[in-house]
């Protein structure tokens, strides 16, 4: 199950209330000293949203593995050092079913579905002030970057909201909110398929 959305739209929750493993995708992240890093246009800002900022490649590669055998080995992510700091391992023993989450998760739905390992692609959604409010107050909390780049980073994604949901969109993510995703988990997990996502459009 891919779970895709804006940064703070609630995923972390929704996948720890699901009860699966979860995979975390943001532990993906491109190191702050890669030359690929992309920038906010007129800034010297590292855009941390722009999919070029994550390793999509070694992503799907985990998901694979985890599929196939139920165990792979992630990397560590501190945020606030833009750095991976180890290795940890992540084991899904045999569900049937687990959560890779992440706000770059619908960039890999196509490549999962093409492997054979893609149950569902879900994008939550909660509107665009609730999820500034939720994502500034998180990312003050946990130290992740400076105020004046969180609010920054707050102030252009909350204008941005509307346009990244329509984009996981179409990639092939269902958009919903907290309630009916983990509706769609719940039933999921107990083999019962859930209703056809929208066909992507070109």
């Amino acid at each position: 199950m891919l779970l895709c959305g804006p940064s703070g739209s609630g995923k972390s929750l929704v996948s720890a209330r699901s009860g699966l493993p979860v995979l975390r995708l943001d532990d993906f992240y491109k190191e702050g000293d890669d030359p690929t890093l992309p920038l906010v246009a007129g800034s010297s800002d590292i855009d941390w949203d722009h999919p070029d900022s994550w390793d999509a490649e070694v992503a799907v590669a985990a998901i694979v593995e985890l599929c196939r055998t139920g165990r792979t080995d992630v990397p560590v992510y501190d945020i606030s050092l833009s750095a991976r700091t180890g290795t940890e391992a992540v084991d899904v023993g045999r569900t049937p079913l687990f959560i890779a989450e992440g706000i770059f998760a619908a960039e890999v739905i196509t490549r999962c579905r093409e492997l054979g390992v893609l149950a569902d692609a879900l994008c939550l959604s909660r509107g665009p002030v609730r999820t500034f409010r939720r994502r500034f107050l998180r990312d003050l909390r946990e130290g992740r970057k400076s105020v004046p780049f969180l609010l920054r980073r707050g102030w252009r994604l909350m204008r941005l909201e509307r346009s990244i949901v329509a984009r996981q969109t179409t990639l092939g993510a269902y958009a919903c909110d907290k309630d009916e995703a983990l509706g769609r988990l719940a039933s999921a997990a107990v083999g019962r398929r859930p209703a056809a996502a929208p066909t992507p459009t070109s």
